[in-house]
């Protein structure tokens, strides 16, 4: 029988292999990973990983996205409006997350990284403008919202390879700004 997805001991496993993968992450590179690796580091059989996972890549996409979700606690944002502190803790939480990755999961898998980062900023972006501008159309605040998500991480980028040697907040302090005259000619032209 197939326990559901939501069972305490389906949940320990899945973490368990969730923490066996990070575990080996820090010691190897991600290439150099296999699936008998980590099924021998959760001291599990190999059925139970391909329960859990479709694949390596289904494993590191999961991981980086519970990771990112942590770091970003995205429940706090969804329910406020753009404002200069929310912006500087998103970016906080992205630069959080890229540093805590080694660097050997960022090497070879930036898309991977880059896409999950733009694919959770983009719905909590989506989510807060949706909460100041009800009267816009969608697929403005949908647009704006894809903008927002990929200037954030590509300001995070630019952090990490050139400027970890200033904070990140005052880093992107100087930006925001531009970022909410954006907005506003988002709310402004209806």
């Amino acid at each position: 029988m197939v326990q559901p997805k939501t069972d305490p001991r389906v949940l320990r496993t899945r973490k368990l292999i969730m923490d066996s993968f990070i575990e080996l992450s820090g010691k190897k590179e991600f290439k150099d990973i296999t699936v008998k690796d980590i099924t021998t580091e959760a001291m599990i059989n190999r059925a139970t990983f391909y329960y859990h996972f479709e694949d390596i890549y289904d494993l590191l996409d999961k991981v980086l996205s519970e990771v990112l979700s942590i770091n970003l606690d995205g429940h706090i944002y969804e329910k406020n409006e753009i404002n200069e502190e929310l912006l500087i803790r998103i970016f906080i939480a992205i630069t959080n997350f890229q540093k805590s990755l080694s660097t050997r999961c960022h090497r070879g898998y930036e898309d991977t990284i880059a896409r999950i980062i733009k694919e959770q900023l983009e719905i909590i972006f989506y989510k807060m403008l949706l909460k100041q501008n009800t009267t816009e159309k969608d697929e403005t605040l949908k647009m704006t919202a894809v903008i927002l998500s990929w200037g954030m991480y590509g300001a995070s980028v630019e952090w990490r390879r050139n400027s970890q040697q200033i904070p990140p907040e005052e880093f992107i302090q100087s930006a925001i700004p531009f970022i909410f005259s954006g907005i506003d000619f988002v709310s402004k032209n209806k």
